[in-house]
């Protein structure tokens, strides 16, 4: 109790810096990543024209001071023991998972079936399921608990039976070169050679479902021979997935009483047993850095997402970080935006929640402002947006 009452005092604190628009502190808990940030915090300091020269919470990136809260509230929980494992969002989380229910047994009773059939498909049935997948995955993206302040994010119908009304809502469709990547390393690459897919996760629960769902079918389908998955070191975001949530949900899934669902969860667990599913964190994912910094803050890091032959990036913030946050033309190409971020080819997979959007068409933008003002926050439209060798 003593303990929660300081962590409680603590972001009391943390709240009332926020609201009254106080200068930015450095972080006083040691952490691995401790120096890291408070480097980036004297940086900040070096950019500001204020006479106090301090960086404040109104008028700082948004970017960083998003990212600076989150680091906050873990430091008011690694402050104080027992409870310095404490994930503050974990019962927002798994309430997300339960109240999805009908439709992930909807999505495991798809794969199993699914994959009854797998070997038999012709090549355009299997790329038409590939791009089934993908978009389940895209719109599980829809799921997210920073975006609703902590309600209910769940998804109460079958995602399967809202595909092709979804469909006009993907801006940016990159999915045939992903196919082409894909398929063309399957029908090339020499007996025993590795084709590796990494994907890094945004939310837990009902989307982490979609992203299991995908990564098992690009295994089962042959279309890669190990996934990679990137979560968080610490609760991030709300509904960020960390390695217990990842291990959480497979353990949920197999024991599940539906038969086709506890099948998904027994193959899952087996994949991670035979390495062909790998779970990696990093700090790198939960400091405030652009991914055009990462070779020079993480280059472990970028070295491994170099042994990808595709990364796929869940989910708004990683599209944030992808692009720096900045408020580009919506014609600037996704290349340019990237600025000089390439470890593998690469996908963004992202339902549209903070307004940044590149790539599109000449007017595209204009269009959709028109017609609906709020299209680059409601969670409303969805991109594949690929940047690799076409």
């Amino acid at each position: 109790m003593e303990a929660e009452k300081k962590a409680i005092s603590l972001l009391s604190k943390l709240r009332n810096e926020l609201q009254t628009d106080k200068p930015i502190i450095p972080l006083v808990e040691k952490f691995a990543d401790t120096d890291i940030w408070n480097q980036y915090l004297e940086h900040q300091q070096s950019l500001v024209s204020e006479s106090d020269g301090k960086p404040r919470w109104f008028y700082s990136p948004w970017l960083f001071v998003e990212c600076y809260m989150y680091r906050r509230i873990h430091e008011a929980v690694i402050q104080s023991p027992p409870i310095d494992d404490f994930d503050v969002f974990k019962e927002s989380k798994e309430q997300n998972f339960f109240e999805s229910q009908e439709s992930i047994i909807a999505l495991g009773t798809h794969l199993q079936e699914l994959l009854k059939t797998i070997e038999d498909l012709d090549e355009n049935n299997l790329k038409n399921e590939f791009f089934k997948l993908l978009q389940i995955s895209l719109w599980g993206n829809k799921c997210d608990l920073s975006l609703s302040s902590g309600n209910t994010s769940s998804q109460k119908t079958n995602i399967i039976n809202s595909l092709e009304q979804f469909k006009p809502f993907i801006l940016v469709n990159d999915m045939e070169h992903l196919w082409s990547l894909l398929s063309n390393r399957k029908k090339t690459r020499g007996k025993g050679t590795v084709s590796r897919v990494d994907i890094v996760l945004d939310n837990s629960g009902f989307e982490l479902v979609t992203d299991f769902i995908l990564a098992d079918f690009l295994l089962s389908s042959k279309l890669a021979t190990e996934v990679h998955f990137y979560g968080k070191t610490i609760p991030w975001f709300v509904s960020d997935t960390t390695i217990h949530d990842f291990n959480w949900l497979i353990e949920q899934v197999k024991h599940s009483n539906h038969k086709h669902l506890s099948k998904c969860g027994v193959d899952w667990e087996n994949y991670i047993k035979m390495g062909r599913w790998v779970y990696h964190d990093h700090i790198f994912w939960t400091l405030p850095h652009e991914f055009c910094a990462m070779s020079q803050v993480a280059p472990d890091l970028y070295a491994e997402l170099q042994k990808a032959h595709l990364i796929l990036f869940k989910g708004d913030l990683n599209y944030r970080k992808l692009t720096g946050d900045r408020k580009w033309e919506f014609t600037i190409p996704f290349r340019q935006a990237l600025n000089g971020f390439h470890p593998a080819p690469l996908c963004s997979i992202r339902t549209l929640k903070a307004e940044i959007q590149v790539g599109l068409q000449p007017g595209q933008g204009e269009q959709l402002t028109a017609s609906d003002p709020s299209w680059l926050t409601t969670g409303k439209y969805g991109v594949f947006q690929f940047d690799g060798p076409l």
